[in-house]
This record gives structure tokens, sequence and C-alpha cells, in this order.
């Protein structure tokens, strides 16, 4: 897959039908793909709980990972993609909550 170029600015939580929750760290664009997903009944509900988070080491780390890993959907999604991480992206994601004062 050819690296995408989105750079990551916020942590929202997302719940999913089932009731759990998680963090992602995400942008507007992808916010809003949530949004839309929350509309078409793949998700729950999903809220922002900080915007323009600093662009530590972590988030540039993450970016990379979730870059050369995922395509942003577009509205014509039929599903909700939830980004699968290894345990690496795992501890990036727990350092940049920290970081945030989140979790």
């Amino acid at each position: 897959m050819e690296e995408q170029h989105e750079v990551l600015d916020l942590i929202e939580q997302i719940t999913r039908n089932d009731g759990t929750s998680y963090y992602e760290i995400g942008n507007m664009v992808q916010n809003g793909r949530a949004e839309l997903a929350a509309e078409r009944g793949f998700i729950k509900e999903v809220r922002i709980l900080q915007l323009n988070i600093p662009h530590s080491q972590n988030v540039i780390k993450y970016e990379h990972f979730i870059n050369t890993h995922y395509k942003m959907q577009d509205e014509s999604m039929d599903h909700w993609d939830e980004w699968k991480r290894t345990p690496e992206a795992d501890k990036m994601v727990h350092d940049i909550l920290e970081e945030n004062h989140i979790g």
C-alpha cells in the first residue's frame, strides 16, 4: 500500500456497538468518518477528548504506523475499519494518552 500522509492531531474515544470503547489518535477527517459510521450504525458513538495534541515523537511514530498500514475510509464506507495495532503501536498510543493526561 502506498503510504498515506495523514497528520494525527486529536484523541478520540470510539464506542463499539457492543458497548466497549477504545482510544484512537486521529484527525478531523478520520473523526468525521467515525461520526458517519455512528450515523450508519457501524459503531455506537465517537467523541473527541482532546484537540491539537502536541506532535511528539510518539505521535510521529504512530502516524507513520497508521500511514503505512491503513488508508483513510471514504464516505462510501459500508463498515467501520478499526485500526488494529501491534504491541508496539499499543505502547505508542498508551504513551500519547499519558503525555496528554488521558486514560
